[in-house]
């Protein structure tokens, strides 16, 4: 079959009741009313519809699900906690959902190897709780650790404020449970740190955001705690500025950088005008500033360094102006502030959104040049830029001019994407850093990816998905 055509997404009532009786009528959900957490997305871009969602149970279950799908040319669309931002996770054209939010369990934690087996529906936030109770750290975190789940963060690759100290989500999965498009279950959960029996074809499942297989549960990695963490917000003369203090941080804390943000002075005005909690840690306004967290094995002395890397930024003139969290409540709002930025913008009217990636001593030029592209396609144009600096993910957004219709904006989606993606491209970046390509990136993909890479691709598609029933359309 080919890849490009869709399956039928009509599903007959006869077909919906033999995928209910796999999960049971109460976890078969045909009631439109009830389906509106898994069919309506964050950004609301992509309306969504379905005949049933289902709600398997364990992976048996889902096993049952798929093969039936596949017997029948029906479509499923995998779903973890449906915070996806490019569309990736809900069904477009009628398929059926497969939510995975029942699937919650801790298998197994085993701190002396430093693993734990968690189930693809856990929420990233009791991950991370299951690791802390036995004096772990799961480091990956997002700002919806309470509402994404182990299997979407895998499934997208999600990146995070910590990737920079630790990696991204590839990087924290030893090994997958998942349940192939004919129903097969490949049973890769080992938590070895070395295996080398083959092809890694766990890698194949990651990132694949559900067109490949659906993961079931993952074996992750932890780390030792941090003994002691020290957060600061700092305001900086420019980009370069920036740049130069991460490089001035690595040096002082010996590698002990976990995070390094970069926020421009609009999105915080944003913030702190239409969030609820938030204060300015600062009397005074800058254009820019940096948000970074120090950690370490070690219960003392970590202040001093911060501290002493501080004064040498007012000394070399790269910091205007620090405020070091002398509190938890402290450090959680300066936090707070950058993860609003996507909300309190919302509050502003309409919002192109970029995430992208470029080398890191390309950030500061990305961010001059493409704030210069986007005023020209579209004068008045408000760029708000923020993002993980320390690994080059910058999510470059664009908020409306102020007073301008909202539709007429968005409808330069197109355009300004192409602005900043020329950037991106010349730079040597990429259009997608950690959300995913889903729908919003397909068409773009095959255009920015290596010609020889995009076949592969396909063909891995052709040949793990050959009825085209998981996540069609997405990708590829």
């Amino acid at each position: 079959m080919n890849i490009a055509e869709k399956p039928s997404h009509f599903v007959a009532p006869d077909l919906i009741a033999r995928f209910s009786k796999i999960v049971g009528e109460k976890n078969a959900i045909t009631d439109k009313a009830a389906q509106a957490p898994y069919l309506i997305e964050q950004r609301d871009m992509y309306p969504a519809h379905s005949a049933v969602v289902l709600r398997p149970g364990s992976t048996a279950e889902v096993a049952e699900i798929v093969k039936l799908a596949n017997e029948t040319r029906t479509a499923i669309v995998p779903q973890g906690g449906n915070t996806g931002l490019v569309g990736g996770q809900t069904p477009h054209h009628g398929e059926v959902v497969l939510s995975l939010n029942r699937m919650d369990r801790v298998r197994e934690i085993d701190p002396t190897s430093n693993t734990m087996t968690a189930e693809s529906g856990l929420t990233l936030a009791k991950a991370r709780a299951a690791a802390e109770a036995v004096d772990r750290l799961y480091p990956l975190l997002l700002p919806s650790e309470g509402s994404c789940t182990i299997g979407g963060n895998l499934s997208t690759n999600a990146g995070g404020t910590q990737a920079l100290a630790y990696g991204i989500a590839r990087n924290q999965a030893l090994g997958l449970e998942v349940v192939l498009a004919d129903g097969r279950v490949l049973n890769n959960l080992n938590k070895l740190k070395k295996d080398n029996t083959g092809y890694d074809l766990k890698n194949l499942f990651i990132g694949a955001e559900g067109t490949l297989g659906i993961i079931t549960a993952a074996v992750l990695r932890l780390m030792p705690r941090p003994r002691s963490v020290e957060t600061a917000y700092i305001a900086v003369a420019s980009p370069e500025a920036a740049l130069d203090l991460l490089g001035l941080a690595t040096e002082h804390s010996g590698g002990g950088v976990t995070s390094f943000e970069i926020m421009k002075r609009i999105g915080i005005d944003m913030v702190l005008t239409h969030m609820h909690g938030c204060r300015d840690p600062m009397a005074e306004r800058h254009e820019w500033y940096v948000l970074i967290e120090m950690s370490s094995q070690s219960r003392s002395g970590l202040r001093d360094v911060m501290e002493g890397f501080l004064a040498e930024g007012l000394e070399r003139g790269l910091v205007l102006d620090a405020a070091i969290a002398d509190s938890v409540d402290q450090a959680k709002n300066f936090w707070r502030i950058r993860e609003l930025f996507a909300d309190a913008q919302k509050v502003e009217g309409g919002s192109i959104k970029h995430d992208v990636s470029v080398p890191v001593a390309a950030v500061p030029q990305f961010l001059h040049e493409a704030g210069e592209a986007v005023i020209r396609v579209l004068p008045g144009a408000r760029p708000t830029p923020f993002g993980h600096l320390g690994d080059g993910n910058i999510h470059y957004n664009i908020s409306q001019p102020k007073g301008a219709d909202k539709a007429a904006f968005m409808a330069r989606y197109h355009d300004v994407n192409e602005a900043v993606y020329e950037v991106v491209l010349r730079l040597g970046g990429s259009i997608s850093a950690e959300h995913g390509i889903g729908v919003q990136k397909r068409e773009k993909l095959p255009m920015v990816k290596d010609p020889v890479a995009y076949d592969l691709m396909r063909t891995l598609k052709r040949t793990l998905d050959p009825n085209g029933i998981l996540n069609p359309g997405k990708v590829l």
